[in-house]
């Protein structure tokens, strides 16, 4: 073995080391300092409902910068939160050269996210994107790697393999959801969320032949479906807008008050109340014989 191996080998290795020990480290102090913030939300009162957005931030007062949908060239992902912050302006309108430190302070101000969890995310994306939170930058369209946050059986996207353009909402999905609201006004409720994340996990493992879902994003896709609850407060006539032309509507601001934002702990609530309520994860999901049987 050559002299430079010799040193190579121990180097490459400490350096696995250090980084596996950083992440590690990373992520025990962001869930303290979540749980730090959790209690602070609990041991003071919420802001108003009409001040949630900062003042001086857009949005302050629930007045948006002006609405304009995305033209041929604009980068653009499969989350209809982010894609409406570049609509309104919030995130450059071009979808593009985006910084990671500014996507965490642009979610804190718009959505009323903690801190903790403006952090998490972002860096999550970046560890994802092998990208520097720090001083990298990325496109909108990076994001829908697939399964770094783009993943089968979403709730307002057909899979990739049906769907290239994973920027594109589908309407038909987005219109069974709606139309799917058991709450008062036909709103969301968890129970709706669960059952139809279940439908859409069997109907997705049926057509799609090269189907996957991770435990990790199965977690990860009923997260992104409580935000409809936590954010939106399960409301047909805000979603409408925000899923099908990703538009902040007019006035509008996020259900959630709490001083610190919404932190990781409430929110994984949330996420678990909508995962552990589907019962296909129970049950099991048919197969395609047992599928062709019943045609």
């Amino acid at each position: 073995m050559s002299d430079s191996l010799l040193v190579l080998i121990p180097a490459r290795l400490l350096a696995g080391l250090y980084g596996s020990l950083r992440h590690v480290l990373q992520d025990v102090l962001v869930i303290l300092w979540d749980n730090g913030l959790a209690l602070y939300n609990l041991l003071t009162w919420d802001l108003p409902a009409n001040a949630v957005v900062p003042k001086g931030c857009l949005g302050a007062g629930g007045v948006w910068p002006p609405y304009a949908p995305s033209t041929e060239g604009d980068s653009r992902c499969s989350c209809p939160a982010l894609n409406a912050m570049a609509n309104h302006g919030i995130l450059p309108r071009s979808g593009r050269g985006i910084t990671f430190r500014e996507l965490n302070a642009k979610i804190r101000e718009t959505y009323n996210f903690a801190p903790s969890f403006c952090f998490f995310v972002p860096n999550y994306a970046a560890n994802m994107l092998c990208r520097d939170y720090w001083n990298d930058t990325f496109d909108l369209s990076d994001l829908d790697a697939h399964n770094c946050i783009e993943h089968d059986a979403s709730l307002t996207r057909e899979d990739c393999v049906d769907a290239k353009d994973q920027a594109k909402p589908s309407e038909r999905l987005i219109e069974e959801l709606l139309a799917s609201g058991t709450g008062p006004h036909g709103d969301l409720t968890h129970a709706d969320l669960s059952r139809m994340s279940g439908k859409r996990r069997t109907e997705s493992k049926l057509k799609n032949g090269q189907f996957s879902l991770t435990t990790f994003h199965k977690i990860f896709g009923s997260s992104n479906s409580s935000t409809m609850l936590t954010v939106f407060g399960g409301k047909i006539k805000d979603l409408r807008p925000i899923l099908l032309e990703e538009r902040i509507p007019d006035g509008w601001q996020s259900r959630v008050r709490h001083r610190m934002g919404l932190t990781m702990a409430e929110f994984n609530k949330s996420a678990l109340r909508v995962e552990l309520g589907i019962r296909e994860e129970v049950w099991g999901y048919p197969s395609s014989a047992q599928q062709k049987k019943k045609m």
